[in-house]
């Protein structure tokens, strides 16, 4: 049941001063709680005896009032301590899983849910956080506190009738064992299927244009009817079982009650102990429901916790696929990428994605990769980008292999724009500008020239201002395009690399945005990834790729003397070029 603890020990070392000072102002505010019943017998005892005076009377509530503020205050305090330290370690745990999920490859993604890695990040957290806060609470006072009372019922009064109204809690104890176990496999799998029906709500809402166009909305709300029933399910399982905790505890606190009352009065009668002592006792016995009903507290508490702490450290153990080498090196320029008798084939899979590749890619040119869907033109792209770890052969960028060189290095000198052109939520500038945020405003036009989308701004609401929607839902396909390609060329990359990201766009503009990177990135290296051939004719050397081989390369004009599929795909792309400009010039 402690094994979170013994989990999160770190934490509690690195905040000592923190959990010692709350605990130690709790344990004085314990030890101050058993001073008023001490005073009320006191009273009664008084009141009987007919000892009491006015002056004495005062002096009891003077010190009741006293007593009452300095707790009070205490309890303030180490309340702040003790709850802010459980903020604390949320905020730490998700700053560590948000730094961990950055850093993470393509390859942990699809292992992992985008579902339950949020509920891992906010459920399974705040069910730790509470471990860390009210668990410490429920710890102490079920423990110190619990201790504190059966001590002053014992020495103050009588050890006889303490033992005698404690005689039901070691059976409360077997009940809240049994309770805990269950807690701990039910909770396990609620969390799971919150996970789940988190995965499907984000898919649905990112997909919903398509749930829409197909007319699936009710089959969509059924699936969701069916995944939030089970959710349900499985967290009322959970409860039921919570709620056995707290009937149990009450039964048997009244068990102890009328034990007490019982004996008491006949120590009363025996003159063994007084009638104020009785009083005392049983505002004592009183005081002790909170720390029993603790136990079984901190048994759920801590049940929950472990499970969900073990969630959250298992995504914060993956380990990288792709991890930088101890002694990497530094990067001071792209020369030239090679592949040399390269292959790859995805982790879990047994074809090969890349098969005995050779490339070259000198400074300052304009490489074309083209293929059929699947043949692996965004696979070789990955391997530069490091998301992966690297296959057979070699790969090399100048004269060192890749995976000696750090991953950032890579990163920070390529400008990388990707199929799925995914933007923020924010404004067009914002999306640019998260390319470079130090780039100026004669930077930021200049990017947006070259991308060809200076036009598009002029007629948007807000011009660069304009909040894109989630994941750019507010703008065209084209649109999102061009605003990605604008993102990577206000880096000013020394390698960009578009990986089909001008298919969304008509042929004028595709021809504008080619001509500005010719012109523009003299001297600087481009490869083009592109299923249309107009996009790559002016590459200084062009590959052809089928089932992730090689299978032509050349210039254009070399690919097109070859008659093969290059060649017969120009002519084919040629024929609707022309067919779509006619149709073009009879609607005009």
């Amino acid at each position: 049941m402690f094994q979170v603890l013994k989990k999160l020990k770190w934490f509690f070392v690195e905040n000592r001063s923190r959990y010692i000072a709350a605990i130690s102002l709790l344990l004085i505010v314990n030890l101050l709680e058993i001073v008023a019943p001490a005073v009320i017998g006191e009273a009664v005892d008084g009141i009987i005896d007919q000892t009491m005076t006015f002056r004495l009377l005062a002096f009891y509530l003077a010190l009741l009032i006293i007593l009452n503020i300095t707790l009070y205050i205490l309890t303030y305090f180490w309340q702040y301590l003790l709850f802010g330290g459980a903020t604390i370690l949320e905020k730490t745990l998700r700053s560590r899983l948000m730094k961990h999920f950055l850093k993470m490859s393509p390859a942990f993604y699809a292992r992992n849910s985008t579902g339950d890695l949020m509920a891992r990040a906010t459920n399974d957290l705040k069910a730790v956080s509470e471990t860390a806060g009210f668990g410490i609470l429920t710890l102490v006072d079920s423990t110190m506190y619990m201790g504190t009372i059966l001590l002053a019922m014992g020495f103050l009064i009588s050890w006889k009738l303490t033992l005698a109204a404690v005689l039901p809690l070691p059976l409360l104890a077997y009940f809240l064992k049994r309770l805990g176990d269950k807690i701990h496999a039910h909770y396990m799998a609620a969390q799971d299927a919150f996970g789940e029906m988190n995965d499907y709500v984000l898919e649905t809402v990112a997909g919903v244009r398509v749930v829409r166009a197909f007319n699936r909305e009710k089959n969509e709300i059924g699936k969701f009817r069916g995944m939030t029933e089970a959710v349900f399910r499985k967290n009322m399982l959970v409860e039921k079982i919570d709620a056995y905790f707290f009937p149990i505890t009450n039964i048997l606190n009244g068990l102890s009650f009328c034990i007490g009352l019982s004996y008491g009065i006949y120590l009363v009668m025996r003159q063994e102990i007084s009638l104020g002592d009785l009083v005392s006792f049983h505002v004592y016995l009183g005081m002790l429901n909170w720390p029993v009903y603790a136990v079984g507290e901190l048994i759920n508490i801590m049940q929950r916790g472990n499970a969900s702490l073990d969630r959250v450290l298992e995504t914060l153990n993956e380990k990288e696929d792709v991890r930088d080498p101890d002694n990497a090196k530094r990067l001071d320029g792209i020369d030239s990428v090679r592949f040399d008798d390269f292959s790859f084939q995805y982790p879990g899979t047994e074809q090969k994605a890349l098969d005995n590749i050779n490339v070259l890619v000198r400074k300052g040119a304009t490489i074309g990769i083209v293929g059929k869907t699947g043949s692996g033109k965004t696979t070789l792209i990955r391997q530069i980008l490091r998301e992966y770890p690297a296959g057979r052969g070699r790969l090399t960028i100048g004269e060192d292999p890749i995976e000696e060189i750090m991953k950032k290095e890579i990163r920070e000198k390529i400008g990388y724009v990707p199929q799925d052109h995914f933007l923020f939520s924010k404004t067009v500038r914002e999306n640019i500008l998260f390319g470079n945020e130090g780039a100026g405003e004669e930077e930021l036009e200049k990017a947006i020239r070259l991308a060809a989308l200076d036009k598009d701004i002029e007629f948007l609401p807000n011009g660069l201002d304009t909040l894109v929607g989630e994941r750019g839902v507010a703008l065209s396909g084209g649109q999102k395009q061009r605003i990605s390609i604008a993102r990577a060329l206000i880096k000013n990359p020394e390698l960009l690399i578009l990986d089909d990201a001008l298919s969304a766009v008509d042929a004028k503009t595709e021809a504008r945005i080619i001509e500005n990177l010719r012109r523009e990135r003299q001297g600087k290296t481009t490869i083009i990834c592109s299923h249309r051939l107009s996009a790559v004719e002016h590459a200084h050397w062009i590959i052809v790729l089928e089932d992730g081989k090689i299978i032509e390369e050349g210039t254009h004009e070399d690919l097109l003397k070859k008659n093969g599929w290059y060649k017969e795909q120009y002519e084919r792309q040629q024929l609707l070029r022309r067919d779509e400009e006619e149709v073009a010039g009879v609607d005009r």
